[in-house]
């Protein structure tokens, strides 16, 4: 295989739609490998959807997704889920399910007829136990988890399924910001230990600036920006993505761009003082 497809991930003129109604419209994205890439935009601009046809979850309507070179709806089930692991919003999972049962099904993609449950398997699911310091909680109910280990728990699955692109959904959601900043850690370490190829949706655009190395801002449907935090994170981009009065000023402590939003209660404190 050519070097330069090596566990690359872009689409070509890609259109996504939902009950017929485009929601990502003609996109053109490279994602750039062994880096971490946040998509950010307001709510229902498509970013979720755009990563759903990324893990091939959603059959394009237009155009197509590539996966190492290869248009991912052409590749087997198990060939994509040996290169691409996909953390979707609020997974679940069958009642009564330990952490480690979970972990173990990340190694569905190598089991067949022949090849059954083996020494390597067992070895990718302990190890994803260890990163995620789930070891101890291995044999605890998934139901039984605080939201914090719960996201750790899916994310050693994942590891486990022993890819070199993962892609989370808004990994952070329903987490306080201890436990936010704890699993963005975590991914960071993955990127920087294991050079995976890190993909996903945030909120926080101040989190998003901290942690990602490319940002792409997507309004309705289509890519407003792409490039590092600080080309892409500017006043007129939350102004024109989000709809919102901002300043941007540096992060003292990562050098990183920040939002500071202006609502009505400071225009009208500014207002006046004046």
């Amino acid at each position: 295989m050519n070097q330069d497809y090596l566990n690359s991930l872009e689409t070509k003129e890609l259109t996504l739609a939902y009950e017929g109604v485009p929601i990502v419209r003609n996109l053109n994205l490279t994602i750039p490998q062994g880096k971490i890439t946040v998509f950010v935009g307001a709510n229902g601009c498509g970013k979720s959807t755009l990563l759903r046809g990324l893990a091939r979850l959603l059959k394009p309507k237009r155009g197509a997704v590539y996966l190492n070179g290869k248009i991912i709806s052409q590749l087997s089930s198990k060939t994509v889920a040996k290169k691409l692991g996909m953390l979707p919003q609020r997974p679940k999972s069958p009642e009564g399910l330990t952490v480690r049962d979970l972990v173990a099904m990340g190694r569905y993609p190598y089991q067949n007829w022949v090849q059954q449950w083996s020494i390597e398997d067992e070895k990718k699911v302990e190890e994803a136990l260890a990163i995620t310091a789930m070891s101890e909680l291995a044999n605890k109910a998934l139901d039984n988890l605080s939201g914090g280990q719960g996201q750790r728990a899916w994310i050693a699955m994942i590891l486990a399924q022993d890819t070199e692109i993962l892609l989370l959904d808004e990994p952070t959601t329903f987490l306080d910001l201890a436990h936010q900043i704890e699993l963005l850690d975590l991914l960071y370490e993955l990127n920087q230990d294991q050079g995976k190829t890190i993909v996903m949706v945030l909120h926080d655009l101040n989190l998003a600036c901290r942690y990602a190395d490319y940002i792409v801002a997507i309004q309705q449907g289509k890519v407003y920006a792409t490039g590092n935090p600080e080309q892409v994170m500017t006043e007129e981009m939350v102004r024109e993505v989000f709809g919102l009065e901002c300043r941007i000023i540096c992060d003292p402590l990562a050098n990183t761009p920040m939002c500071i939003p202006i609502g009505r209660k400071v225009k009208l404190k500014t207002f006046n003082n004046s």
